[in-house]
C-alpha cells in the first residue's frame, strides 16, 4: 500500500485589494498560491484596521489572527489548525538585532516593505495571472494569505481570536512604549500627544506602572470622558489655550513632564513633546507614523538641557519572544482589550471601517471574515 503526503494547492478566495492611492478597497476574487520554504498559509478568521493602513492607502499596518492552513517546506514551528497572529515585524531569532535584548528590529524581517515574499521576491497572490502584492508582510485583507513564519506568532487557542487580533499592532505598541521604552516610573507624571487606541494604550500602560499624573492632549473634546477609563486623569485641548500646549504642560506640571509621548503621527509633534518634557531627565517617545514631513526638527538646546528623544516600533516588543505572554496577560485582565473595540463589522464592509477611522468615529473595528 502506498502513501502520499497531501501537497497544498492554489486556493482560490475573497480578498480587498487597493488598486490606487486613497480609492476604495475592491472585493475581488484572488489565487492564492501554496506556502514555499519558510512561509505559512493561513486561514483569516478576522482582522481589525490601524490607523497606519490608512497612512499607507492615502499615500500609497494591519492586525490579524488566523488558522493555520498549510506550511511550506523546512516549516516545523507550526501545525495545522493552529491559532496565529500575524505582524508587521518578524523575530528570526538568529540575527544579530533579535540575539539582543536591546531591539526588536529583525534584521532579516524587519519592516517589509516590497511586497514580495523574502524567499523568492514574488508575490503569493495574483488575479487571472496578474500579480497583486502583499501589505507589510501581512496582508490580513484577504480570506487566505501567505507570510513567512518569522512574521507569526503561536498563541493560546482559547484566546478570543476577535479580540486578540488588536494586540498584534498598536494597543500592543501603546503599552510597549510605557512599558520597555519608557519604563515608566511609579509616581511621575505622563503626558500623551493623541488619544486613540495607541494613545490610550500608553495611558492604561502608565496607570499600570503607578504614574501619578496622566496628561491626555487631544482637538476632540469628546475623547476627554472616553479617556478617563484608560487612565487619563487631566485632560487638554489644545483650541481651547490661547497659548502652545507645551507651556500650558510646563506651567500646570512645574516644569515639564517626566514623559511625553507623540501618538499622532506628525514630526512636528515630536518636538512639541520635546518641549513638553522637564530638563534634566525628560524623555520623549515617538510612536506615530507621519503622512508627511518625516523629518523631525529641534532645538539642539533640548537635548543640551537633558532632554532625551527615543523612537518606539512595536512597543519594544519581539514577536515570537513577548506576544504569546502578552496574550496570556490578557486572559488574566492584566489590561483591557476589549474596551478598545468599537465597531464589529462584515468583511464586505471593510470601507467602511477606514471611512469610521478617518472620520475620528471609532478606536478600532474588527472586521469579521466569511465562515
Amino acid at each position: 500500500m502506498s502513501t502520499s503526503i497531501k501537497q497544498p494547492q492554489v486556493i482560490t478566495c475573497k480578498a480587498a485589494v487597493a488598486w490606487g492611492a486613497g480609492q476604495p478597497l475592491v472585493v475581488e476574487e484572488v489565487e492564492v498560491n501554496p506556502p514555499q520554504p519558510e512561509e505559512i498559509r493561513i486561514k483569516v478568521v478576522c482582522t481589525s484596521l490601524c490607523r497606519s493602513d490608512i497612512t499607507a492607502w492615502e499615500t500609497q499596518w494591519p492586525q490579524c489572527c488566523r488558522i493555520v492552513e498549510s506550511v511550506g517546506p523546512g516549516v516545523t514551528e507550526f501545525n495545522e489548525g493552529e491559532h496565529v497572529l500575524t505582524v508587521f515585524i518578524g523575530e528570526c531569532k538568529t540575527c544579530r538585532q533579535c540575539k539582543s535584548d536591546k531591539s526588536n528590529t529583525c534584521e532579516v524581517l524587519g519592516l517589509e516593505r516590497r511586497g514580495v515574499m523574502h524567499s523568492d521576491q514574488q508575490t503569493r497572490f495574483s488575479i487571472k495571472g496578474k500579480p497583486v502584492y502583499h501589505y507589510c508582510a501581512v496582508s490580513s485583507f484577504s480570506e487566505y494569505t501567505v507570510v513567512h513564519s518569522g512574521c507569526a506568532v503561536k498563541v493560546s487557542s482559547i484566546a478570543p481570536l476577535e479580540k486578540i487580533c488588536l494586540l498584534s499592532c498598536g494597543l500592543s505598541a501603546g503599552l510597549g512604549a510605557a512599558w520597555n521604552v519608557a519604563d515608566i516610573s511609579k509616581g511621575s507624571t505622563v503626558v500623551i500627544f493623541g488619544l486613540g487606541t495607541v494613545g490610550l494604550s500608553v495611558a492604561q500602560g502608565a496607570k499600570a506602572r503607578g504614574a501619578s499624573r496622566i496628561i491626555g492632549v487631544d482637538t476632540n473634546p469628546e475623547k476627554c470622558e472616553k479617556a478617563k477609563a484608560f487612565g487619563v486623569t487631566e485632560f487638554l485641548n489644545p483650541n481651547d489655550n490661547n497659548e502652545p500646549v507645551q507651556q500650558v504642560i510646563k506651567r500646570i506640571t512645574d516644569g515639564g513632564a517626566d514623559y511625553s509621548f507623540e501618538c499622532i503621527g506628525d514630526t512636528g509633534m515630536i518636538t512639541t513633546a520635546l518641549q513638553s518634557c522637564c530638563d534634566g531627565w525628560g524623555l520623549a517617545v515617538t510612536l506615530g507614523v507621519p503622512k508627511l514631513k518625516p523629518e523631525v526638527a529641534a532645538h539642539y538646546g533640548l537635548f543640551l538641557s537633558g532632554r532625551t528623544l527615543k523612537g518606539s516600533l512595536f512597543g519594544g516588543w519581539k514577536p515570537k519572544t513577548d506576544l504569546p505572554s502578552l496574550v496570556n496577560r490578557y486572559l488574566k485582565k492584566e489590561f483591557m482589550v476589549d474596551e478598545f473595540i468599537t465597531h464589529n463589522l462584515l468583511f464586505e464592509d471593510i470601507n467602511q471601517a477606514f471611512n469610521l477611522m478617518k472620520e475620528g468615529k471609532c478606536l478600532r473595528s474588527v472586521i469579521h471574515m466569511p465562515k
